[in-house]
């Protein structure tokens, strides 16, 4: 006896493809905002690069702080609206040594 047809309905096929298309709408949108809000960096420094943002911290919708690496001297940046305004520059020898997590 031969078989003949498809051994999925059309119907549950398409709530299955319909399903995973959502699936992967939101996944997409979840990885966007968490880039755009600065929770994830998709872009790493290359070893012996000069210059690396250290950290990010958003202090309101508009006003970021972020903190530059130049060779061995970090600045501090106010980023908004109005532009960029450097607070505060520190030497590498007057920062707080940084700890690594093992």
């Amino acid at each position: 006896m031969a078989v003949t047809g498809s051994p999925v309905e059309p119907a549950a096929l398409g709530r299955a493809v319909v399903a995973l298309a959502g699936v992967l709408m939101l996944l997409a949108a979840g990885l966007w905002l968490l880039q755009r809000h600065g929770q994830l960096s998709l872009r790493r420094p290359k070893p012996g690069t000069r210059i690396a943002v250290t950290a990010t911290v958003a202090l309101d919708a508009r006003v970021r702080l972020v903190l530059v690496r130049r060779d061995r001297v970090e600045h501090l940046l106010a980023i908004g609206p109005t532009g960029v305004q450097l607070l505060e520059s520190l030497s590498a020898r007057d920062a707080p040594p940084t700890v690594t997590a093992t």
